[in-house]
């Protein structure tokens, strides 16, 4: 029978031990704030730190789940269609390892958009896989990477059906979803599971008109950020699994291996609330949700020089469907990048957008936003538009874009990030096997992983977004004037 999505067994749990006001002689020593630093207390509030608790028996374990976290993941996993959800204090990057670890070896394959978060070439490190990259498709009207196409995906299968997983991305950072039900089909004739990097659509599942969410897909697990468009606090994420092609007795005990012993009560009370949220008022909050993120949409698109992309989106193979509440800002027809407008707009606005490129920038609305917050924005738009308006119209021309092909994987990650380095500088870098990584974050897609051969294009495009002034990270030299290469052996004389 459905349990009742009203109750949230840990929050409640949690605010009744606190009310009833044991004597605690464990941890954590602030002792419900007693013990806490005056300003911050105050700051934080008494009713948090209450329920700032550590794993004891009345509080169930999350390492291993028999009452009021096992009641609320069985809650979480009927209100997000799996056969059984995990909880992640970890984040989605502690979900997305346990994904990867539980289906790859060392030494075996797994099939991966190049275009992935940092957490998944880790985990490629951890777990000894053999990366395959399929490259997403790229869009140059827009200038921003989709997913994979089913026909790429189709080639990757046919080439390598040996390989243990095919992970997808669904939706992008930018809200792009490819036909992921067909993907699932596809990778399913192999006999081979689907994990979906899924931190960027945690609403999807809760309204029609938006895309697929994983566990509708048919997919066998996904990574799923909550606190990222879900309402529960940041670093908290399920990990949603359907049972047949992957064990979710595995999963358990690799996301308790890299989970923390001591995890946060306070958390995982927010995704149990979040959850209660979703199920009870996502469809509503949604359905207001996505009117205002249109709205936006066509008062920007109103505005000279400035274009909040929709369906033009649709135009590539990869992309099946969109989410709306993603609003991808052009600014090919202003003489600005993004990263002048997420500038601007912080100093002369104190708006925060959510990510900016070289050509554009994101901003996301949740069903925290307002008529208020998005007239705030709109205000702003219309201000930088009339000031720093292009006297071309570049506003449907491609972008004089440069995506470099994928570099040649000549180690894997894992032997490459072990391998005996040296420090050469970056200019004299190009041919040589690079043992860390470059990216830009957010998204923190890399340019370079460990075991790749650096090529010259690859040196160009970094230096093209440092130019721009985008965070470029990941190598040891934060000047980015020296990189970590593989030593070279060199004959005895």
């Amino acid at each position: 029978m459905p349990k009742s999505q009203h109750v949230t067994p840990i929050f409640t749990g949690v605010k009744e031990h606190a009310q009833n006001q044991p004597v605690q002689f464990h941890i954590p020593g602030h002792k419900q704030g007693s013990g806490m630093e005056p300003e911050f207390r105050a700051f934080i509030g008494d009713n948090a730190l209450s329920i700032d608790m550590i794993n004891i028996a009345p509080l169930d374990d999350l390492h291993h789940p028999s009452g009021i976290i096992k009641e609320a993941q069985e809650l979480a996993a009927e209100a997000f269609g799996a056969d059984h959800t995990f909880f992640s204090v970890q984040g989605t990057s502690g979900a997305i390892m346990t994904m990867i670890m539980s289906v790859c070896k060392p030494g075996e394959k797994l099939i991966v958009p190049r275009n992935v978060h940092k957490s998944i070439m880790s985990a490629i490190i951890f777990s000894g896989a053999m990366p395959v990259f399929i490259h997403p498709e790229i869009d140059k009207t827009h200038g921003i990477s989709h997913g994979v196409t089913v026909s790429s995906v189709e080639k990757a299968l046919d080439t390598h059906p040996d390989a243990k997983g095919l992970l997808v991305i669904n939706p992008t950072y930018f809200g792009v979803a490819g036909d992921l039900e067909q993907i699932v089909e596809l990778a399913h004739s192999y006999s081979m599971p689907v994990l979906v990097d899924e931190a960027h659509g945690v609403h999807i599942h809760f309204h029609e008109e938006l895309p697929l969410s994983a566990m509708q897909a048919g997919a066998d697990m996904a990574a799923t950020s909550v606190h990222k468009l879900g309402g529960s606090m940041t670093q908290s994420s399920i990990l949603n699994v359907r049972e047949g092609l992957v064990s979710a007795k595995r999963v358990q005990s690799i996301i308790s291996m890299l989970t923390t012993t001591s995890t946060s009560y306070l958390l995982l009370s927010s995704l149990d609330a979040a959850r209660k949220q979703l199920a009870i008022n996502g469809q509503e909050l949604l359905q207001q949700t996505i009117e205002l993120a249109q709205s936006a949409r066509q008062q920007i698109n109103a505005l000279d020089g400035l274009r909040c992309l929709g369906d033009s989106l649709l135009s590539s193979e990869s992309a099946f469907s969109y989410d709306p509440t993603k609003l991808i800002i052009s600014l090919k027809g202003l003489s600005m990048s993004g990263h002048d407008a997420e500038v601007w707009l912080r100093e002369q606005y104190n708006i925060e957008v959510e990510l900016s490129d070289l050509y554009n920038i994101l901003c996301i609305v949740s069903f925290g936003d307002t008529e208020e917050t998005i007239q705030i924005l709109i205000s702003a738009l219309k201000e930088m538009a009339t000031q720093f308006k292009s006297g071309e119209n570049n506003e449907t021309s491609d972008v004089s874009i440069l995506v470099p092909d994928v570099p040649t994987l000549a180690l894997s990650p894992r032997d490459a990030f072990y391998a005996e380095v040296e420090v050469i500088p970056f200019k004299e870098s190009a041919g040589r096997i690079i043992a860390e990584f470059i990216m830009v974050y957010p998204p923190g897609i890399p340019i370079l992983i460990p075991g790749e051969v650096i090529t010259a294009e690859n040196l160009a495009y970094v230096q093209k977004n440092l130019e721009a002034g985008l965070p470029v990270q990941g190598p040891e030299d934060e000047s980015l004037k020296t990189l970590l290469v593989i030593k070279e052996q060199h004959a005895i004389q």
